[in-house]
């Protein structure tokens, strides 16, 4: 038995030796395999070990470098400015001068035609927050490269309250003649849509052509958040330049909706612009919401005079209509707003319609019941970010419909007002609560993306303008001193754009013929506007 043990053994025998040997060279590989994967694994290890070490060391010197004694309203507002920068350097390198950021191909898209709309809409952000470097590169885009003379077929109402509002609120906050140069030049390309019988304006129209039309999804008809939500815009741009038409354009269309207004005040979404007649779904979410959040802030556009009173009352007479439409849910008694369709109510409700419980705080109205039902449409998902919509059910409370979360503002919209208005703390606690899941859920290496479903976190890949234009301001807002754009001088349009407070005048002709710009400059650490 130990001939096996004999070279001779296996001299004699060739094949066996061969064997011998490939088990031998086998088996010396292997082991060496093993050891090498030992070898690297430790040195991945210890690579990893000296990252950690290196990011404690950043953490304890930022911790370090923030004073014990500063607010927590400070850090946090230095928190959601740090979030603004990094949204606006992932949108400048991978998609500079085009409409929105596509930030998991780091790529850009032209959604609007290729109007730089993320740039325009983040204009009075980054004023706000007193980014002016950001700020002047913008600046330089606006004068130098922005071109309206484009044939394309732009929304009237997403170029107004982003373009138009955008241009505007930064030449309120500046002063920079640029701004109202440009936001008249678009103004005079969106007029001709309010060219209908009723002066209910069609909601598409070509920049460079000026031929306007309806989306034939309407049937010919206009939408009423499309048709009623152009008037801060226009009459503060007639304001600017003492040229009434534009306030004359869209106070027409209100005059055409006010004709047949119903009593309860609630007007279905689908308008005809020939004779201003109204039909279809009656809902404070989608196509429908903006109209009534702008009765009443034309209202405080105009400085609540006499010579305005009549959006305060259709507004007035649109909240009595409105609590004909509220419900609440099993066992959790939330308080929802239901669809209505002729005598039929639907138990959904939008998360476009959490604007309420801040337009309804703004209107001296009640608002905190439907404020924490919005919340808990954030916490209610395993993201503790909301859906698109709730469906309501006896004995559930709530339910997700619509999955998507695309970086909407509307809740911290109306925490900033209820805080702003109440000083009740709890708002901003549930602001930072949301500001915190979006920097889980949404941020990424190159931007901030939507979710495709908020239980699954599953990511989109689109960085919406209005994440920069309103998300992030109000969430800015909501920890920043009540002097920064105090409600009493200024009125945001519904894009998140502040437009200051002029006594109304309907013979405006010259009312503003200087304009001084509202603010100074100060460091980028506080912002403009000051504040501690």
């Amino acid at each position: 038995k130990f001939r096996y043990c004999n070279p001779s053994y296996y001299l004699k025998r060739p094949k066996r030796l061969a064997l011998l040997l490939i088990l031998f060279v086998s088996a010396s590989s292997f082991v060496w395999d093993r050891q090498t994967l030992v070898r690297e694994h430790e040195f991945e290890v210890s690579k990893l070990n000296d990252e950690v070490r290196r990011l404690q060391n950043m953490l304890e010197e930022f911790t370090n470098r923030v004073p014990a004694n500063v607010p927590i309203e400070m850090q946090r507002r230095e928190k959601v400015k740090e979030a603004m920068i990094h949204a606006w350097s992932a949108y400048e390198k991978y998609a500079w001068g085009n409409d929105e950021l596509l930030p998991q191909t780091q790529s850009g898209e032209n959604s609007f035609g290729g109007l730089g709309a993320t740039i325009i809409d983040s204009l009075d952000t980054l004023l706000i927050m007193g980014l002016d470097e950001q700020f002047q590169k913008a600046r330089e885009w606006v004068a130098n490269t922005l071109d309206f003379n484009k044939t394309y077929d732009a929304s009237v109402f997403e170029t107004t309250i982003r373009v138009v509002g955008g241009l505007l609120s930064t030449y309120d906050l500046s002063g920079d003649n640029i701004f109202l140069e440009k936001a008249r030049d678009i103004a005079d390309r969106l007029l001709p849509a309010w060219d209908t019988p009723s002066g209910i304006p069609y909601n598409i129209i070509n920049l460079a052509r000026g031929n306007a039309h309806n989306p034939g999804w309407t049937g010919g008809d206009s939408i009423l958040a499309d048709s009623g939500t152009e008037q801060l815009e226009f009459i503060a741009l007639s304001q600017r330049t003492g040229d009434p038409k534009y306030q004359e354009k869209v106070e027409k269309a209100i005059v055409a909706l006010n004709k047949t207004f119903p009593a309860d005040g609630l007007v279905p979404i689908y308008v005809n612009p020939n004779d201003g007649t109204a039909y279809g779904t009656i809902t404070f979410g989608a196509m429908g919401d903006s109209f009534y959040e702008y009765l009443l802030k034309a209202w405080i556009q105009g400085n609540k005079t006499s010579s305005v009173k009549p959006y305060r009352d259709m507004w007035e007479k649109s909240m009595k209509g409105l609590v004909s439409l509220i419900r609440r849910s099993s066992p959790s008694s939330f308080a929802y707003i239901c669809e209505k369709t002729r005598e039929t109510l639907t138990d959904k409700m939008d998360e476009l319609a959490c604007f309420a419980p801040g337009m309804l705080a703004l209107g001296s109205s009640g608002y905190g019941k439907l404020a924490w039902t919005c919340y808990n449409f954030y916490q209610s998902t395993h993201t503790k970010l909301a859906g698109e919509n709730y469906l309501f059910n006896p004995g559930r409370d709530m339910s997700v419909g619509t999955t998507w979360n695309i970086l909407r503002p509307e809740t911290v919209e109306s925490l900033f007002y209820l805080w702003r208005l109440t000083g009740n703390v709890t708002y901003q606690e549930w602001g930072w609560n949301i500001f915190q899941a979006f920097e889980k859920n949404c941020r990424i290496e190159s931007g901030y993306v939507g979710l495709t479903d908020v239980n699954l976190a599953l990511k989109d890949n689109k960085m919406q303008t209005f994440f920069l234009a309103e998300t992030l301001k109000y969430l800015y807002l909501l920890f920043s001193p009540p002097t920064v754009i105090p409600l009493d001088e200024w009125v945001f349009n519904t894009e998140a754009h502040p437009l200051r407070i002029v006594n109304r005048n309907d013979d405006i002709a010259g009312s503003e013929r200087q304009h001084k710009p509202t603010v100074g400059l100060q460091g980028r650490k506080t912002g403009r506007f000051g504040g501690n």
